[in-house]
């Protein structure tokens, strides 16, 4: 099934759910009721503000609309954006997980939100060091990763990748926070769920 045609069935199923008849769908949405009938069969597509008036008058969430019905059972794959929850590493640090489900995987994907050092605390950085590669990406603002004895300023679209049994860290010492993405593999997570 097409996405137009999965869409129209979507739509058909939850106005019937309704008890809606087509021509009250229409009157609220103001679209014809042959475009409906048409669109409710997958016979035409529709354009997204439409499908936007259609999802309110029928009490969904648009992204409702896009479910793909075989999955919709199962654990949604999609890591959306406005769900992400951050939470605090250390008072300047904050992560968010990339990750849909609890199933183990080989790499952990994460955004981390770094809030500006003061001056005491940037003569502090530790260096640590693990098993596997990390990859960081700077998403905003300006990073400054320390390898071993060097130091390297990354800044937006600037990335890194290391073996993560050299001695490593970073930090932001801007006057304004800075947001990184960072993938770790294996998986430190796996080992401290299990």
């Amino acid at each position: 099934m097409d996405t137009n045609a999965a869409i129209g069935t979507k739509v058909k199923n939850l106005r019937i759910e309704k008890k809606m008849t087509l021509k009250q769908l229409s009157e609220g949405s103001g679209l014809s009721v042959g475009f409906l009938s048409q669109f409710e069969r997958g016979l035409s597509s529709i354009a997204l503000d439409s499908l936007e008036k259609l999802s309110r008058i029928l009490e969904v969430p648009l992204s409702e609309l896009f479910k793909d019905p075989i999955h919709s059972e199962t654990t949604d794959p999609i890591v959306h954006g406005v769900e992400l929850a951050f939470t605090e590493i250390s008072p300047q640090i904050y992560q968010s997980i990339l990750r849909s489900s609890e199933v183990p995987r080989q790499m952990l994907p994460r955004v981390f939100t770094l809030l500006p050092l003061d001056s005491i605390e940037e003569n502090n950085i530790e260096l640590y060091c693990h098993e596997g590669e990390e990859f960081v990406y700077v998403l905003e603002g300006v990073v400054t990763f320390f390898l071993e004895n060097a130091r390297y300023l990354l800044y937006p679209g600037d990335s890194i990748h290391i073996s993560s049994t050299q001695r490593h860290n970073w930090a932001n010492h801007t006057s304004r926070n800075a947001k990184i993405l960072t993938i770790n593999t294996p998986n430190p997570l796996n080992t401290q769920e299990g």
